[in-house]
């Protein structure tokens, strides 16, 4: 992301604080090594997610074949788990005290082991065969929950390496910079490990209906698969710890007041342009979550696409991360209406890959909908600010409502993934979808055409609807050190994910 450039030395920042270093001053500079190992931290986390955004629902399914509906408990549990651990890991993390390691850096240490743990047994198949939905859904809302308390300490790592604004906006450009290649490493490397394990030559010998026996290969596959993921868990917390040194925190002043978060929430949500906000991208987030989740399956099952998935799906992160520029440059240059249009892209050519699903069309889909997928990643964290600035403008309160509405607009929208992967998980088991078959009923095929192009049509075009309706809140002029202030710890608290 680019740097936000910070104010200039001389005068110091609000008159509450003690003068803080300009943002030039070298006693608040960051080596090279510091920002690398910093943004190596949060490597683990993205290709953790990003492996299972595209890859879990199939392994639960066709290696683990357990019924449609356990997976969507699995699914829909584990995305409730990591929504309600936001605020707790919050709770958590502020009122512990700091130790001979810092306050933030023994929470990322401490979750370390136990979510690689929780990672690699979620890709293990159990020799058990009665209770493994209980199995999955334990291990992955472990994983889910391990990974917000893993993240949140991290995140917020950023405010104690430094008191210059401007080194704590580069930091945080090489840890989305580091993010975004690990979410494109994630779906690559386990993709590539994984690929002979849904080869179509297994069903040659079987019946075209009806279960085939998972393979040793299969079991095998996913577990190294896993493994790999789930060493760079130790191996980036190590640099991580190794490399970045978190500074004492400053003192808050006696008058700073700061906001409970039940209390802050009820504020938050009764601000009218904040709720049109969340609910908007309620359903446009599920949409994305419902396209990226459902095309392997619809590839694999709907189409004779088997042998594209891992470019497919390369495909749509190479262009997301390739448009995230352009789509900053477009943003700034016509505005946030405008931009938000760039979501609805992706409409037409989902419904012509149900349609016409050939490989061409395919890569194009693919192509497209990694670049709508980029804007409405990119669209909430750039209107949140200036929803923020509103409320602040009509109410006065302390500080911290900046951090309720990040954590709660991530909550809901967390919430609402996790209704839309329940709910058309189960769709799969009403249509008759049959766990490790080669070949699906025709309703089911029918079901997973609907689910990537109508589905997410409907939710996007109702979201963009509920978004452009009405006047959108602008951007306010602020005093420039609290217009700063402000928008940089917004955007400290963000960073882009497929997952």
């Amino acid at each position: 992301m680019a740097a936000v450039p910070a104010d200039e030395p001389p005068p110091p920042r609000p008159a509450a604080h003690p003068p803080e270093p300009g943002s030039d001053s070298r006693a608040g500079r960051l080596s090279f090594c510091t920002k690398v190992c910093y943004g190596i931290g949060g490597v683990p986390n993205q290709l953790a997610s990003s492996a299972t955004a595209f890859y879990l629902q199939l392994f639960l399914l066709d290696v683990a074949q357990i019924p449609a509906s356990q997976v969507s408990l699995v699914l829909f549990g584990g995305k409730v788990s990591g929504a309600a651990a936001d605020p707790v890991a919050g709770f958590f993390i502020n009122r512990s005290r700091r130790t001979g390691s810092g306050r933030l850096m023994p929470w990322v240490l401490g979750c370390t082991p136990f979510i690689a743990l929780a990672y690699f047994f979620l890709w293990f198949l159990p020799p058990f065969t009665s209770l493994q939905g209980i199995w999955y859904m334990t291990f992955y809302y472990l994983f889910q929950a391990l990974s917000t308390f893993f993240q949140v300490p991290y995140t917020a790592l950023t405010m104690l390496l430094t008191p210059s604004p401007r080194e704590r906006d580069s930091a945080t450009a090489y840890r989305m910079t580091m993010e975004m290649a690990g979410t494109l490493m994630g779906a690559a490397v386990h993709g590539l490990i994984v690929s002979g394990a849904h080869a179509r030559n297994r069903c040659e010998d079987a019946a075209l209906l009806g279960p085939v026996a998972t393979s040793p290969d299969a079991t095998r596959l996913y577990s190294i698969a896993a493994t790999v993921i789930a060493v760079t868990y130790p191996v980036c917390s190590g640099v991580l710890h190794l490399g970045v040194k978190e500074q004492p925190e400053p003192s808050a002043p006696a008058s700073s007041q700061s906001q409970g978060f039940l209390a802050g929430l009820g504020l938050t949500v009764r601000h009218p342009p904040f709720r049109k906000l969340v609910i908007s991208f309620l359903f446009i987030s599920a949409a994305v979550q419902v396209e990226q989740s459902y095309l392997v399956l619809f590839c694999t099952h709907a189409s004779r696409l088997h042998n594209h998935v891992q470019s497919l799906v390369l495909t749509i992160l190479v262009s997301a991360i390739l448009s995230t520029p352009l789509w900053e440059w477009f943003l700034q240059r016509f505005g946030k209406r405008m931009s938000a249009f760039g979501i609805c892209v992706m409409v037409p050519f989902a419904i012509l890959l149900a349609a016409v699903p050939t490989a061409p069309v395919a890569y194009v889909v693919s192509f497209v909908s990694g670049v709508s997928i980029a804007v409405s990643l990119l669209l909430p964290w750039s209107m949140l600010p200036d929803v923020v600035d509103d409320f602040q403008l009509q109410h006065q309160h302390g500080p911290g409502l900046e951090t309720i509405f990040y954590s709660s607009y991530i909550f809901f929208t967390k919430l609402s993934s996790a209704s839309a992967l329940g709910i058309s998980t189960l769709s799969l088991e009403f249509a008759g979808y049959e766990a490790g078959a080669c070949k699906q009923a025709e309703q089911v095929v029918v079901t997973l055409k609907v689910l990537i192009s109508a589905v997410p049509t409907c939710m996007i075009l109702i979201g963009l609807c509920i978004l452009l309706i009405g006047p959108a809140p602008k951007a306010r002029h602020l005093p420039p050190s609290q217009d700063t202030s402000r928008r940089l710890s917004l955007r400290r608290r963000t960073s882009y994910s497929l997952a």
